[in-house]
């Protein structure tokens, strides 16, 4: 039996992450040895082009993915442990993150396809950050937790950089917070 119909017969024809039923394709999760149902997922057009470019994920359109993440499928699992990943913090994804179970070998499987230092972190134009640069904000940002909105036009002096080529860490009104590069401008 081939892999499409594997995976159609084993999602009820639905797409694995959004559930959709419109335009089904396999998709190889990688890092693995050879294409096998176990290796693959059902995935509709749309969550496709959000997986092919993260930089473009749509947050709402994966919220049915809270539910199909409790999937016995290792290969769901690890879609869903890399899209909320790519969503990123503040959103509901990180609540879902923390909920999702995945055992030590689906976690290196999960680990191993998400973007590696390759990716940079950048400013509001796309410019190269790097540790010890100086920002500046662009947007008036309220900083949770430290009681006060960090104005725009603050500079921000010897920046470091975080795991999450989204942010950087920098001190603000003498506290250390997490900012999101694309609120920042190299100055």
């Amino acid at each position: 039996m081939d892999i499409l119909k594997v995976l159609m017969e084993r999602s009820g024809s639905e797409c694995e992450l959004c559930s959709a039923a419109d335009e089904l394709l396999t998709y190889d999760v990688q890092p693995n040895d050879a294409p096998s149902s176990d290796h693959c997922v059902l995935v509709c057009k749309v969550c496709l082009n959000h997986i092919d470019n993260p930089s473009t994920i749509d947050a709402d359109h994966f919220q049915p993915l809270g539910t199909n993440m409790w999937s016995e499928i290792g290969a769901v699992k690890v879609m869903a442990y890399r899209i909320f990943k790519f969503i990123g913090p503040s959103s509901w994804a990180v609540s879902q993150l923390d909920q999702l179970y995945l055992d030590d070998q689906e976690k290196a499987w999960a680990e191993a396809g998400l973007t590696t230092g390759e990716e940079e972190t950048k400013d509001s134009n796309g410019t190269p950050l790097k540790p010890g640069d100086s920002v500046t904000l662009i947007k008036d940002l309220v900083v949770k937790g430290a009681g006060f909105k960090a104005k725009r036009g603050t500079m921000v002096k010897n920046i470091s950089l975080t795991d999450n080529p989204k942010h950087i860490e920098g001190r603000v009104n003498g506290t250390r917070i997490v900012l999101v590069a694309a609120y920042l401008k190299k100055s």
